[in-house]
Parts: structure tokens; C-alpha cells; sequence
């Protein structure tokens, strides 16, 4: 099966967007055991007819992404509508959504947006609940009279509502495409606390050497995602490999963030948890209270940045901090006990670190924190760690690793 991907949108070759859904898509389709063949950019406009001729010329199933909207540049449909020369209609169900979708926003439907609510006939609507543009499944028949034989979907650019879409309408149809991905299964292993390049030294070959296994990585946020494709029989043979060789690194696998994980731990033993952030700036508790449901875990989080915030909310000794600086172990300890003690919280983390580019000492390069984790009748527990780099990353890292001490405290495993 050969199959092409366009993603239309001048944004993306001026730069202004980066082309997350490519990579993604061709990930998902990986796991399917798929490849896609081709990838194609095209601005906003006419360009997209002509790269959508020539993808359907070659391809077997074309995916295109964008080009769905109501401005008079948003050519997806129109074009592929002229290409394989049929109408398009009016969508009663699609007026409907786009109606529900607008009243609920205390707006109303105006003439231009019903442009999204014209279908190709013959094409199958793939909802969109997260957007107005729905997407379009067009078998590979209605092209039979234009001398085409591709089938394609057309589907919305934002990948908040692309990502759903493909996983829930477009994966179902490639496997009725395609009968022998029925018996296909995928499986991620998340994993955080190893590099990349550990987690290959310690399973890689051995299941290399497994028949009928895809294997493949996905580098994400602090973590790594260890795909595992083919049969069920050999899929839960490699899991259980990885679970034996690497398994108190593996966070999840069902693809649940550290967060998430997290939460429902805490969620499952009624407890609650405070952060005390300094170098961080509150990205720990943000990453918590992305969760749903953090409300019932979550109750007090402190971004005690300035000296005198830690002293006047957390209870640190100033003389702590004139003795040993405020980016030490011992602060982070006191920053941990104090978050600990005045939430009332069962578990409390602490960050205090130099994020950069400045602020740097021969003994505190940055990217240096310290790490703090308080338990109810355990003892305080810091780590120090180096993340150097971009502030970004350097907090992205410092929450992930803060998480996974947390993580492992609640599962009862040794901290790193």
C-alpha cells in the first residue's frame, strides 16, 4: 500500500508553524506497520489542487492535512472535489454541528463558515467535536471515473483536533484497507529516568532477534517511548523483556505522562501533594494541574523564587541560606519540610536551581538544582542534578526528574 501525506498551509514553509503533524502521522502509521512513501508542503491556495493530483497519480491512500477552513485560500475540498469531478453538498449534520459548536461560544453561524459544511458526494464525514472543519473519508471508487484509484482523507490542520481524528476514524479504515494490520497490535512503553541510548544498550538486541517484531523509539519530553509492533503473542513476549530488563523505568503503557501517572496513584491512595518551586516557576504544579482530576491530590503550591519567599512562606532560615545558598541541598530539604508541614500535604517536592544563562559558579555551573521530596514519616530525601541547556529544557527536565522521584516513592520502588 502505498501512501502519500500533503500538509497544506503557507505558515508551514514560512516557518511561523513547525510541522509537528508529519512526524506524527508517520509515527502512528508505523505502529500500523505502514510507511509513508511521500511527504509534501504546499502553501495555502492553488498549489494545493496540483500536489493533490499528483499524490493521487502514485498513491493508493492520501492523506492531507489543513486547507479545511472557511477563508476563500482554504482549497482542500474544493480541489479535490474539481480533481475527481464531483459536487459538493450542503451537510445538514455538519450545518448542525458547526450551529452547537457556535451557540455553545455564545455566537452565531455566519454564511461564511457553513463553507465547512459542503461535502463531497460520495465522501463519508468524519466528525470533528474539537473544531468546525470536519474531516472527509473518500473511498478510492469515486475517483474511478477520473481514471483514479486512491482513496483519500481529508482532515483539519490544528493537531488538537488532527491527532483525534486520525486515531479514532482514519486508523479503523486503513485496517479495512489493508485486512492483514487485524491482527496487528502496538504497544508504548513509556520510559523516563534512562536515555535513550541505555534503554537501546539493555534491550535492543535481544529483541532485534525476536521474529515478527517492529521495534521502534519516539523521543519525547523527558521521556522515552518504546514501540513495540506485531503480533499480540510476540508483543507481550518483547513487553515482558522490557519489563524485566528495564521495568522500574517504565512510567506507563497506555502512554499516560509521568503527571498523570502520578496523579492517579495519589488519586488511588487518597493522599495530597504541595510543590515548593523556585527555579521552576510554577511548571511543576502546572504539569499536575494539566491533569484532570489534580484537584482532588493538589492543594497548595508555593512559587517561593525571591529568598525572603522561602523564608516568609516555607519557613526556611535565612542563616540556612546565607550559610549554604539558596541553591543547595539543605534548602532544598527546608523547602520540601516547610511546603510539607504548612499544606498538611501527605508527600510535598521542592526545586531550587540555576537555570541560566547566567548566575553560574565553578561550584553551581548552570543547569545545577537540587531536588526535594518530604513523605509523611519518611525522611527527606534530595538529589542533585544537572540539566544544562535552553530555561526551557532546563525546567522541563527538572519537573519530569522531581515526578519521577514522587512516582517511585508512591510505587514503593528506590529512588534514583
Amino acid at each position: 500500500m502505498i501512501i502519500e501525506l500533503v500538509n497544506t498551509g503557507t505558515e508551514l514553509l514560512l516557518g511561523d508553524v513547525i510541522n509537528t503533524n508529519a512526524a506524527w502521522i508517520g509515527q502512528r502509521l508505523a505502529a500500523l506497520g505502514l510507511q509513508v512513501a511521500r511527504q509534501t508542503i504546499v502553501p495555502d491556495g492553488a498549489a494545493i489542487r496540483e500536489a493533490i493530483a499528483e499524490a493521487a497519480a502514485r498513491a493508493d491512500v492520501l492523506l492531507i492535512t489543513g486547507g479545511l477552513g472557511p477563508t476563500n485560500d482554504d482549497m482542500t475540498r474544493e480541489s479535490a472535489a474539481e480533481l475527481l469531478g464531483l459536487p459538493l453538498e450542503l451537510n445538514a449534520e455538519v450545518v448542525g454541528h458547526l450551529e452547537e459548536f457556535f451557540r455553545k461560544r455564545s455566537r452565531v453561524l455566519t454564511e461564511t463558515n457553513k463553507k465547512q459544511a459542503m461535502v463531497l458526494r460520495g465522501a463519508e464525514v468524519m466528525p470533528n467535536p474539537f473544531g468546525t472543519a470536519p474531516g472527509m473519508y473518500i473511498p478510492a471508487a469515486c475517483g474511478e471515473g477520473k481514471g483514479l484509484h486512491c482513496a483519500m482523507f481529508l482532515l483539519p490542520g490544528p493537531p488538537r483536533e488532527l491527532k483525534p481524528m486520525v486515531e479514532n476514524q482514519v486508523e479503523p479504515r486503513l485496517r479495512l484497507l489493508k485486512p492483514d494490520l487485524a491482527g496487528r497490535t502496538t504497544l508504548y512503553l513509556k520510559v523516563t529516568g534512562m536515555g535513550e541510548s541505555d534503554i537501546v544498550d539493555r534491550i535492543e538486541k535481544s529483541l532485534e532477534a525476536m521474529p515478527g517484531l517492529d521495534l521502534g523509539y519516539c523521543l519525547g519530553r523527558g521521556d522515552v517511548d518504546v514501540r513495540l509492533s506485531g503480533s499480540s503473542e510476540i508483543v507481550e513476549e518483547a513487553a515482558a523483556l522490557v519489563r524485566e530488563r528495564i521495568g522500574d523505568f517504565v512510567v506507563s503503557e497506555d502512554r499516560r505522562l509521568v503527571e498523570e501517572v502520578v496523579v492517579d496513584q495519589l488519586k488511588k491512595g487518597a493522599q495530597l501533594v504541595a510543590t515548593a518551586e523556585s527555579c521552576t516557576g510554577g511548571e511543576l504544579a502546572s504539569r499536575l494541574t494539566n491533569v484532570s482530576g489534580a484537584s482532588n491530590v493538589f492543594g497548595h503550591g508555593f512559587i517561593t523564587y525571591a529568598n525572603e519567599a522561602k523564608s516568609q512562606h516555607l519557613g526556611v532560615d535565612p542563616a540556612l541560606i546565607a550559610q549554604h545558598g539558596a541553591v543547595s541541598q539543605e534548602v532544598a530539604q527546608a523547602m520540601a519540610d516547610g511546603a510539607l508541614r504548612v499544606s498538611g500535604a501527605d508527600y510535598a517536592l521542592s526545586c531550587t536551581g540555576i537555570a541560566g544563562p547566567t548566575g553560574g559558579t565553578v561550584e553551581k555551573p548552570v543547569g545545577t538544582v537540587f531536588i526535594g521530596l518530604a513523605s509523611r514519616g519518611e525522611s527527606t530525601e534530595v538529589r542533585k542534578l544537572f540539566f544544562p541547556g535552553t530555561r526551557d529544557r532546563f525546567k522541563m527536565l527538572t519537573t519530569q526528574a522531581a515526578l519521577e522521584m514522587l512516582r517511585r516513592r508512591l510505587a514503593g520502588l528506590p529512588l534514583p
